[in-house]
């Protein structure tokens, strides 16, 4: 899949890119009418700020995710720290336009008001705020600072000492990702409790439908056990998901998987949060992956906050 060049801001300037057309229109939603800001040439001067939006339209983004911008910008010198994402969300749900990390942690990404746009950014480009900040402090929605519940399961900030990753495979389906290699007994015992892998790597790939459990709907997914993905982490998963196919959810088999009950494992947003994660039993991801290809639910419905007395609900 090819994209237009990706365009390199000014000092002081932040790209907008419209990933959402219609007949080869950009489409915005209410996102120019909510943002304090006026009109300067192709970009918008923000309000409050020094910062200078520069307006991305071309019908060929249409579709594109926020972990993919990471690979579109490799190579460049300066990376920019972040870009601004109009996306379906934006236009149709009315959310908070999507902020994407490219610098810290290329791909993973937090909505912010629209309203605090010109603040939020002129503190991350004079250093004020840091991208770990805004992700710490975002509810299960993914807003930075709302007021939905915060996540019994934060997205983690902290990455270890820098390595890169591979690629993950291309697929349509969901992919399962080994991340710790330290039970190799538990992790044989995870792979049977989803129904065994077959020879090219899946599991649950051929089940009789008659025998399928609806209360727990199988996970069908590509496996990767690969030690070159040891230690991977929700947020720099993204950015490692090939644009060509739209992967319905990566799975992460990692350390809690293997000592806590019910063999939990770590889901990834793709694509409305990119890098925020959901904590499930493995025998429930299989439901939630199923529920998300059909858009029958959204990502934050499997996101578990914290409730009064700090119990977690579900």
């Amino acid at each position: 899949m090819s994209f237009p060049e990706f365009p390199q801001p000014a000092p002081g300037e932040v790209l907008l890119l419209c990933t959402c057309y219609e007949d080869g229109r950009a489409l915005w939603g209410g996102l120019l009418d909510e943002i304090a800001a006026r009109r300067e040439d192709d970009g918008l001067v923000l309000e409050g700020s020094r910062v200078r939006l520069r307006m991305v339209e071309d019908s060929a983004w249409d579709h594109v995710y926020g972990g993919n911008l990471p690979a579109l910008v490799s190579g460049r010198s300066p990376v920019p720290p972040v870009v601004v994402m109009a996306d379906i969300p934006v236009v149709y749900g009315g959310d908070g336009p999507l902020l994407v990390d490219l610098a810290a942690i290329p791909g993973r990404g937090v909505r912010i008001p629209a309203a605090r746009l010109g603040e939020i950014l002129a503190d991350l480009l004079d250093g004020t705020l840091a991208f770990d900040d805004l992700v710490r402090d975002m509810d299960r929605y993914g807003m930075y600072q709302g007021d939905g519940g915060r996540p019994a399961f934060p997205t983690p900030t902290s990455t270890p000492p820098y390595r890169s990753f591979p690629p993950l495979p291309s697929t349509a389906a969901a992919l399962l990702v080994r991340t710790c290699f330290d039970d190799q007994t538990g992790w044989q015992a995870l792979l049977g409790e989803l129904g065994g892998t077959d020879a090219d790597g899946w599991v649950s790939a051929d089940l009789d439908p008659d025998e399928i459990d609806e209360e727990h709907y199988p996970l069908t997914a590509l496996v990767v056990d690969d030690p070159a993905f040891e230690g991977l982490q929700s947020g720099q998963v993204p950015a490692l998901v090939p644009p060509d196919e739209h992967t319905t959810l990566v799975a992460l088999a990692d350390a809690r998987t293997f000592t806590e009950p019910g063999r939990p494992l770590t889901v990834v947003d793709l694509y409305d949060i990119p890098g925020r994660q959901a904590v499930l039993p493995c025998r429930e991801v299989g439901s939630m992956a199923c529920n998300l290809e059909i858009a029958n639910m959204d990502f934050y419905e499997f996101v578990a906050d914290v409730g009064q007395g700090g119990k977690v609900l579900g």
